[in-house]
């Protein structure tokens, strides 16, 4: 192993192994606790130090870094305090998750550290969104994100790389090769001789070192961050290097050949760049047990302070409260009053269609937010697949209005990282159906990143949903009920041109990520009048379409207008008809006032009957409001299956085919 200086001074040298020391250290006492039960699981980075160290080390401190499980070397890089990491690896609540994640599953916006998750691929596209802040900001900084050799394996790593070359953004790929994804060796993860193959196949630059030479890396690391920042280009670094221990301590070596252990033992990347400081004068041998005194001695005062905390206190409220980022509507930005009501009854109306009442509320959020990104597939010159954004690469430019690849998840994931720089971000899916390809980004990052440690996603995912127009059972499904399960997700679903401006005006205005429903049929079918100041319609807030007492419909979206269509017709029946709006979080006041009113419920909507909306509104009904009730609560929804192209089917497929049917059982029983 041949280290080259490159001008560093003897300082400096003497830094970089503290600092490639410091984490090797920490791992060799981790793995002691672990045999001593006193932390759960290990992830160790023991033999890839110099990578975590030497990246670190070549970025400004305020760089976001995309870590994985064994980049130890990025946190105390950043100089984490190590009691409270301590405290983070036991579960303490006083850690940087409060207790509520594992092992490096967490980061810190202080520090410039975005936690992992488990999945590993949708952490590079977060650095596309940094870097993409970055270059809107005319920032002169890079992100850099870490994956493993089995991480480019997934569709995530194809889509990053994909989205950072072609908006050409100012972001380091570091991949750390160490030949095994957990015990699946490289041989059986890709068929190209290097993976800094592939970054001539996205038209990116690419480098492949000893990751085990820490001055190898730092420089460059060094020089890439300099041409991603001069050229504003993307780069793809592949670090060679093994890790000594198993993926897990649990996980154990046995299906490592031992000669690798012995091959690799020769390039131990702590051991080798201290014998060349010894070697060349640069550090001497009394110095070499000082500092490793002076570093035990600091481990084990950290440790102390760590151990010395409390155990963990157990609040309900605070974890439920946790969940979302608190949001106070600013009065600054709303019209005329801070009383959203008095403003939307004073303000000047438009009759609207409903997705000009859409456009409407985009086009304001634009001009209140000189931070807000509109990202999405053919929004820019065409318009959008329905028109919605029509106008706008005009009026507000191609950095802000911005054409997407086919690559669902990373822009998603871009979206992110957008919010970690302070941007706000509006994702259109070209249809709702296509959000499959980018669940595991909404799900796992989005939903659950403020839980976890702190960071808001401040992100509106716009969703054309909905059946009704003969497009098959790719185009026309309800998919609001796959996330309505998932804690830290908001979901709004207007009815009414009133309430889809208002609601995503509030969705923008929300620091929490917030799915935004959208029906397809009611684009050029419904009209009313709109408001033409800025305005909000609080998110999780119902509103009562039709006052009755005989027999109350709890519904949304189309299901507003069906059901009002329906009572319309009927006269002789006096009907309360609540539009929720807001799927999650529900307005169970709302709800339970219905219930009282009526006594009779009947849950109207789109979705296919098992496990709708319906389903979980009936529930509480039942727990909560069985004392109110005159007959059981019923449900009104799809069939059971996938939506149908013909028209006639599609009909039959619908609730409308089996609504009257509904009302009067409902009425009867």
């Amino acid at each position: 192993m041949h280290f080259h200086p490159q001008g560093l001074s003897a300082s400096q040298l003497k830094d970089l192994y503290k600092a490639i020391l410091l984490p090797r250290m920490i791992e060799e006492k981790m793995l002691l606790l672990l045999r001593q039960g006193k932390i759960s699981k290990w992830f160790s980075g023991i033999g890839q130090e110099a990578i975590s160290v030497g990246v670190t080390a070549a970025l400004e401190q305020d760089e976001w870094i995309m870590p994985l499980h064994r980049n130890l070397g990025v946190f105390t890089g950043r100089k984490m305090p190590l009691h409270k990491l301590f405290m983070q690896w036991q579960g303490n609540s006083e850690g940087y998750s409060k207790g509520r994640e594992r092992s490096f599953h967490f980061g810190s916006r202080e520090h410039h550290i975005c936690g992992m998750i488990s999945h590993l691929g949708p952490q590079l596209a977060i650095a596309d969104g940094v870097a993409l802040a970055y270059k809107l900001a005319k920032t002169q900084k890079v992100s850099v994100a870490f994956t493993g050799d089995g991480g480019t394996s997934e569709g995530d790593f194809h889509e990053a790389l994909n989205v950072a070359a072609v908006w050409d953004l100012p972001v380091i790929f570091v991949v750390e090769n160490n030949g095994y994804g957990l015990s699946t060796p490289v041989s059986e993860q890709y068929r190209c001789e290097s993976l800094v193959d592939k970054a001539k196949g996205y038209g990116m630059g690419g480098v492949k070192i000893d990751g085990n030479n820490i001055l190898e890396v730092y420089d460059t690391i060094k020089g890439v961050r300099n041409y991603c920042i001069d050229h504003q280009k993307p780069y793809l670094v592949e670090c060679m290097t093994f890790r000594m221990r198993g993926h897990e301590e649990a996980s154990g070596v046995k299906y490592v050949p031992p000669e690798l252990f012995e091959k690799w033992q020769k390039q131990d990347p702590v051991q080798n760049f201290q014998t060349w400081l010894l070697q060349n004068d640069i550090i001497q041998l009394e110095e070499v047990t000082a500092i490793r005194q002076e570093i035990k001695k600091y481990i084990d005062e950290e440790l102390h302070t760590a151990m010395g905390s409390g155990s963990i206190y157990i609040d309900t409220l605070a974890e439920l409260r946790d969940v979302y980022s608190p949001y106070n509507p600013r009065p600054e930005l709303l019209a005329e009053s801070p009383q959203v009501d008095d403003s939307i009854a004073r303000s000047n109306k438009t009759q609207k269609k409903f997705i000009e009442a859409i456009k409407d509320g985009l086009v304001q959020s634009m001009q209140k937010h000189a931070n807000l990104v509109l990202m999405g597939q053919d929004i820019a010159t065409y318009g959008g697949a329905f028109k919605v954004t029509e106008g706008l690469l005009a009026a507000f430019s191609a950095e802000r209005v911005r054409n997407t690849p086919l690559c669902e998840s990373a822009i998603l994931g871009t979206a992110l990282g957008l919010s970690l720089q302070g941007f706000k971000s509006m994702v259109e899916m070209q249809f709702s159906d296509f959000v499959t390809v980018g669940f595991n980004q909404i799900v796992n990052n989005l939903a659950k990143l403020h839980y976890r440690w702190g960071q808001n996603a401040d992100v509106v995912v716009r969703m054309p949903t909905g059946a009704g127009v003969g497009a098959g059972p790719f185009h026309s499904q309800s998919t609001e009920a796959w996330f309505s399960h998932v804690p830290g997700l908001k979901i709004v679903y207007p009815s009414t041109p009133q309430d889809a401006k208002g609601l995503l005006i509030a969705a923008i205005n929300d620091p929490n990520p917030v799915l935004y429903f959208e029906h397809k049929a009611l684009y050029r079918s419904v009209q009313g009048e709109v408001p033409d100041a800025y305005y909000e319609i609080e998110i999780g807030k119902a509103r009562q379409v039709m006052e009755g007492d005989e027999l109350s419909i709890i519904t949304y979206g189309a299901g507003v207008q069906w059901a009002v269509n329906y009572a319309t017709t009927h006269p002789e029946t006096s009907f309360d008809i609540i539009d929720l709006r807001t799927l999650l979080p529900l307005d169970y006041a709302a709800i339970r006032a219905t219930v009282q009113r009526t006594g009779r419920v009947l849950v109207l909507h789109e979705a296919t009957l098992t496990c709708g909306i319906g389903g979980e509104i009936a529930a509480w009904i039942g727990e909560n409001c069985f004392h109110l009730l005159d007959a059981p609560v019923m449900r009104c929804a799809s069939l059971d299956t996938p939506v149908p192209f013909n028209p006639a089917l599609e009909q039959n497929f619908l609730p409308t085919a089996r609504l009257q049917k509904a009302i009067l059982k409902l009425l009867e029983y």
